[in-house]
Parts: C-alpha cells; structure tokens; sequence
C-alpha cells in the first residue's frame, strides 16, 4: 500500500481510454487506495488522440504521470503505445492492441504513421506484450467490447487481484441485462487470455 501505481491509457477517441481509466481507478479505490486520474490529454473528439493519467497507493497528491515513472502504459492503439514509451520506467511494461486506427492528424497529412509500431516500441528496450484487442472483441460479437478486453489485458498487472477489477466492470452493466454482462465477462477473460498467451510465447 506504500507504492504509488502509475498507468498511462492511450489511444484514439471513441475506444473507451476515458471509461478504462475510470474503472481502473473505481477497483483502486475499493482496494482503499487513493487514486487520482487527469482529464483527457489532447483532442478528446472521435478520432483524436487521448491520453489518460492514473496514480494510486496510500497517499496520492498529483494524477500526473513523470516521464520515465509509468509502471503499466496500456496502449488501446499501437502508434499511441509507441509515442508514449518516454513515459514508462526501467522495467516497466506495454499492454497494447495491435489494431491500427489512423488519427485525423495522420489523415490531413500533419503526421506520418509509423511503418511499423510495434517494431520501434521493441527497440526502446522496453517490455512488450502485443495483442488484438479489436479482433477479439468482433470474435465475440460486438466491437466496443475492445475496451473490456483491454481491461483484462492489464487485470494481471496491477497490485490487486483481477477479480476486483472484473467486478467494477460489470457493475457498468449490472442494470443492462444478464446477455451484456456474459459479453463482458468473456471479453474481460478473452483478454487476460490474450496476454497471457502473448506473455508465454516470449519467455
């Protein structure tokens, strides 16, 4: 409880950076953490790059993330992932989806998406588990359910157990019906799956 934990969410607008990071942050809190979260950083339309701070622990005074202190950068889309490894600490890790989503920016020629993401994020030396969230969530039915499957795609790598996180997520859903929540239970499964088949293969 003496640690402060930091996650950095990232991605573009519309995959749900904002409603991971809020419950990321509701599971701290019923862990007994302080949590402190920023508001979105960047355009926040659908889109637009977004980034989102979390810090929690005993006592926790600033939601802003240092560079070279994120233990966890959870990466909706693999260009944000790759632009925001400054941000992770020795040894800290990248969950990212490998899905491509070009921002606005790229398209009105401002920008150039990177040839090969997940390749230049490797080079950095850091650690980095890569996996479809975006595939995995029309597998099971529905694409927004990306966000769900990112969300299990980090629930081993926080200093609490998974199932506190699960819980939040479906209380998300708890008035919507037994059909939505088995969704969500199956994505939020599929994506700790995901990562742990990732996470096996490259030891």
């Amino acid at each position: 409880m003496n640690a402060t934990t930091n996650i950095l969410v990232v991605g573009i607008g519309g995959q749900g950076v904002m409603t991971a990071t809020e419950i990321l942050a509701e599971a701290a809190i019923a862990m007994g953490h302080d949590a402190k979260k920023t508001e979105v950083a960047g355009m926040a339309q659908r889109g637009g790059v977004v980034s989102s701070h979390l810090r929690f622990g005993q006592r926790v005074l600033s939601p802003q993330i240092t560079p070279g202190t994120a233990d966890v950068l959870l990466g909706f889309e693999a260009a944000e992932a790759m632009r925001w490894q400054h941000m992770l600490k020795p040894g800290g890790i990248t969950l990212t989806n490998t899905a491509k989503l070009v921002p606005p920016v790229v398209e009105l020629g401002l920008f150039d998406y990177p040839a090969d993401p997940l390749a230049e994020i490797r080079q950095t030396g850091n650690k980095v588990v890569a996996f479809d969230a975006t595939s995995i969530a029309q597998e099971l039915g529905d694409i927004r359910l990306g966000n769900t499957v990112m969300l299990g795609a980090i629930a081993d790598h926080l200093p609490f157990p998974a199932e506190t996180l699960l819980a939040c997520v479906l209380k998300r859903f708890e008035k919507k019906g037994e059909k939505l929540l088995d969704m969500n239970r199956r994505a939020f499964a599929a994506g700790r799956a995901a990562v742990g088949s990732a996470e096996a293969v490259a030891a």
